[in-house]
């Protein structure tokens, strides 16, 4: 029985060292933004009252947007906004007036190369 939960243990510890590598400074946001990560890609969103930009990154490195979209949907209490994003150099972006703040729930609804993904974000 020891020996059993000797292997339980070390099977855990050794699996926790697996996650820790070189690559983890590529899941820190890089513009200043906000990250979640969605099926091994990165999704950073910088909001502010003019201007939204979501960048995206595959183990690190900028996924081309050039031929992608997406659709924001901002929560700010109990006001609701809708906004598509466009390709812009390395990223997509709308420019406006959007109501951000921190505590602001965002659903983004990314579409490229005839697949979609869905990443969600809450701004501080």
């Amino acid at each position: 029985m020891k020996f059993r939960t000797f292997l339980i243990t070390s099977s855990l510890l050794l699996s926790g060292l697996a996650w820790a590598g070189p690559n983890d400074a590529d899941h820190k946001p890089m513009h200043g933004g906000v990250l979640t990560t969605v099926k091994d890609i990165d999704y950073e969103l910088v909001a502010n009252p003019t201007t939204l930009r979501l960048y995206v990154r595959d183990h690190g490195k900028a996924v081309d947007v050039s031929k992608a979209s997406a659709k924001l949907t901002l929560l700010t209490g109990a006001e609701k906004q809708e906004i598509d994003l466009k390709p812009s150099g390395d990223k997509l972006e709308a420019t406006g007036s959007f109501k951000v703040s921190a505590g602001t729930k965002v659903a983004a609804f990314i579409s490229s190369g005839g697949k979609q993904s869905t990443a969600r974000f809450v701004l501080k």
